[in-house]
């Protein structure tokens, strides 16, 4: 948040022992740094509705953009109900078969791809790990979380859009579709979606790495070619509780994260920043920059929804990376089928908010009918998420 955060930065050095001042001075200044960026505002169109030259300049230079005050208090309500209501019907732990609070089923339970994933409290369960092809190189400090902390915490629950329907709503915001046609074109393609659930003095870290994995080496790279995140700030992010980024990073290939951290002397890379936010932005974040998070030894709770886009070209035809779902070729009729709940959310949508002036997505132009919203849809999208398409 935009607030002082002292607390919360005092809070989270005192995890660090004899490194406590050294963290104390870097995320007092990361978040300084932050702010002092040019790239946080409203989202801005110009008369032909193209993403204003100004923040896509500036998204271009720095790999991520705050776009401000995009949810309504209103939606913003909708999204913690939601996050709320799904709370309660996560297992009591991993593998639990009953949600906590007694309403039947856990959240997902059945369901052959992942749903709900686990990690000992503040802990950085994917660093120097072979997991997401092994892309997080190096295992980010893992503070003590004490005695009284549980065995496990939810860190992300994956494919989103099937538990929530606000998050189905959110997905098809009518200024962020804009937003994603004029960087990915109008025939942009869907990635995957996820929550990201980083409670005080729990949350898990998220070792530094880049993602993508498919077009590093292609002779058409460049700094759009592995799509792009959505983070939608449910409770606002800060120096401690938030991910932190390299900006740059997303130009210059794929960067040797081992010798970057060697050279720094530490995880604390001195060039990083976190993106700072309040409840109701939403973040653009390339996936090509160096990026990751601390554990979450602070007071705020950030839930991020992120959901991401493709360009066209860079998955049409293309064998995808088999991180977020079985690796296969990503034909028409396989982009189509995934790209179904777009349809849905935007119909939800319109249901949801009839003032806004709903998105008009031109792979689908003429069917719109073929995907109205009724409560039976979120159980015929179930498992949507076995064909994210991840490159």
């Amino acid at each position: 948040m935009t607030q002082d955060i002292s607390k919360s930065i005092d809070a989270c050095a005192a995890f660090y022992g004899e490194d406590a001042d050294a963290v104390r001075a870097y995320m007092t200044d990361g978040q300084k740094r932050a702010l002092e960026l040019p790239n946080r505002g409203p989202i801005k169109f110009t008369e032909d509705g193209e993403l204003d030259p100004a923040i896509r300049q500036a998204y271009s230079d720095y790999g991520f953009y705050v776009f401000t005050n995009v949810l309504s208090d209103e939606e913003l309500s909708d999204l913690r109900r939601d996050m709320d209501k799904m709370r309660g019907q996560f297992p009591a732990k991993p593998g639990g078969k009953e949600a906590r609070d007694g309403s039947g089923p856990a959240l997902g339970f059945g369901h052959k791809g992942l749903n709900l994933l686990w990690s000992k409290p503040l802990a950085d369960p994917f660093g120097g790990t072979p997991l997401a092809n092994g892309r997080h190189h190096v295992k980010l400090f893992e503070p003590d979380a004490g005695d009284d902390a549980p065995e496990a915490a939810p860190f992300l629950l994956v494919g989103s859009l099937q538990y929530s329907e606000s998050c189905l709503r959110l997905y098809a915001h009518p200024q962020l579709l804009k937003v994603v046609e004029s960087i990915n074109g109008k025939d942009f393609a869907p990635f995957n979606e996820v929550l990201f659930i980083k409670d005080p003095f729990l949350g898990a870290a998220v070792s530094w790495h880049q993602d993508g994995d498919t077009h590093w080496e292609a002779d058409n790279f460049d700094e759009d070619i592995h799509g792009f995140n959505f983070m939608g700030q449910l409770y606002g992010s800060t120096a401690v509780n938030g991910v932190w980024v390299v900006p740059g990073t997303h130009k210059l290939g794929r960067m040797d994260i081992k010798k970057m951290v060697a050279e720094a002397g530490s995880e604390r890379l001195p060039d990083a920043v976190p993106i700072v936010s309040n409840p109701g932005d939403v973040v653009i974040n390339n996936r090509q920059i160096v990026h990751g998070s601390f554990a979450n030894t602070g007071f705020e709770t950030r839930v991020s929804a992120n959901f991401g886009f493709h360009k066209r070209s860079s998955v049409q035809d293309v064998k995808g990376a088999g991180i977020h779902a079985q690796a296969v070729v990503y034909t028409d009729d396989y982009i189509k089928e995934r790209s179904a709940v777009i349809g849905y959310g935007i119909n939800a949508r319109k249901q949801r908010f009839p003032d806004e002036t709903p998105y008009d997505y031109a792979p689908l132009a003429g069917e719109m009918d073929d995907y109205k919203f009724t409560p039976e849809v979120m159980d015929a999208i179930k498992e949507y998420n076995l064909k994210d398409l991840s490159i």
